[in-house]
């Protein structure tokens, strides 16, 4: 499996770079259209409309790149300011809105450093294998044009059929290095791409506050339905079935004297109801705190998650300590929704979750091996698991191709407690 998993992040990455290539050579006149709209901005007319038509297709290529940068696990943020209305402030106030956004800028001065970039190691992460691939095919091209001599590899020119033969083994070698350095090559272009698109330092914070604005929404809406739900539990559920049994009781109370039997019978009927009160009671403490969260903490929870799913789950992790009582809570229904996604939707022989603390930083990787595809905007799952991780600043990032794997990546900053408390 891990195997058929690193051909596919090769080829995948091979795929990347023709299409970092092609987007590369598109930087220069994508540049110079939009050096047209801001000289000619100042026109009455046509200028402030150029200018945004110029703008938009920057940005689209800047987008682009950010979301090269998601495939290749390097989530890269938009960092442009909040878009004025047109309409209402004017075509020049808009003008000055573009020039002065330092994002504006940095897209700028991306363009041409980043054209070289992804030209040159998209056609390195293209030609090592390319190169491999020439030698695999060596023997029937020698065959098939005997009086020509080639040269490849150990070989300069190759001057017999024994000496083509052996570029075979050397293309199969060729073939191997590139699917492996290619990830590394696609990765060293969007690092360099993020040096200019990521958000500056006031960038940063000015969406940070825009998030924590956002996720203190988020959170207020998430527990003001998630009281409605235990409200409503206890209403459909626990709470109709003691009135049930405090009404058989009172019919019990009629009947003891003149009809003991029946009495009897009624007084079973409201202890079976009074026990089904006390499972549903149970049922809903455990969908806000699972006691076996409480009992074996966040790895031995998650592993009782994976027992119960329909493909084998390896579950992994590296924690020295424990985690606070609602982050620990807020990370296991989380793993808990990703997998019941992953068991209904994708497919997937196999799954596995990794868990480890790093530097402040809770990471956990929930990956499958089915058919891919997963996106968050499509489905409410995933968008749930999200808004629980933004409460804790947490974050979600979800890696997921045609044909997977498919990896959800959940980072949450927090401090571990001491293993002995």
């Amino acid at each position: 499996m891990l195997f058929r998993i690193r051909v596919r992040t090769g080829l995948r990455a091979i795929g990347h770079g023709v299409c970092a290539t092609g987007l590369g050579l598109l930087n220069v006149p994508v540049l110079a259209l939009w050096l047209i709209g801001l000289v000619l901005s100042p026109m009455p007319v046509l200028g402030a409309d150029l200018l945004h038509v110029t703008t938009v297709v920057v940005r689209w290529r800047a987008d682009l790149e950010r979301r090269l940068g998601e495939l290749a696990g390097v989530p890269i943020r938009r960092p442009y300011l909040p878009s004025p209305d047109r309409a209402e402030q004017g075509g020049r106030r808009w003008v000055r809105w573009i020039i002065t956004d330092p994002a504006t800028w940095r897209d700028m001065s991306w363009l041409l450093p980043g054209a070289l970039v992804s030209v040159v190691l998209g056609l390195i992460t293209v030609a090592i294998p390319a190169y491999g691939l020439a030698g695999v095919l060596l023997v029937p091209l020698w065959l098939f044009l005997g009086d020509v001599w080639f040269g490849y590899g150990l070989f300069w020119p190759v001057a017999n059929l024994a000496e083509a033969w052996l570029a075979l083994p050397q293309g199969l070698i060729v073939i191997a290095g590139g699917l492996v350095v290619a990830p590394l090559l696609r990765r060293v272009d969007v690092l360099f791409a993020r040096l200019f698109l990521a958000p500056t330092s006031a960038a940063e914070l000015r969406l940070r506050v825009a998030h924590l604005t956002t996720t203190r929404s988020d959170t207020i809406d998430a527990q003001s339905a998630e009281l409605l739900r235990i409200e409503r539990d206890l209403h459909d559920g626990a709470q109709a079935r003691m009135v049930s049994v405090g009404m058989t009781i009172g019919l019990a109370e009629r009947l003891v004297r003149r009809d003991p039997d029946a009495a009897l019978k009624l007084l079973a009927e409201a202890r079976a109801s009074s026990t089904a009160a006390l499972v549903d009671l149970r049922h809903l403490v455990q969908g806000i705190h699972p006691p076996v969260l409480a009992e074996r903490g966040l790895e031995g929870a998650v592993q009782a998650v994976a027992l119960h799913m329909p493909v084998p789950i390896e579950v992994t992790s590296q924690l020295p300590g424990r985690l606070e009582t609602p982050i620990e809570s807020a990370v296991y229904f989380a793993v808990a929704e990703a997998l019941t996604n992953m068991a209904r939707h994708s497919r997937a022989h196999s799954a596995w979750v990794r868990i480890r603390h790093v530097e402040g930083l809770l990471a956990v990787d929930v990956g499958d091996d089915g058919v891919g595809g997963a996106d968050a905007a499509r489905g409410t799952g995933l968008r749930g698991v999200e808004r629980r991780l933004n409460a804790f600043d947490g974050t979600m990032t979800i890696s997921s191709p045609p044909n997977g794997p498919t990896v959800v990546t959940m980072e949450v900053p927090c401090a571990l407690s001491s293993p002995k408390i």
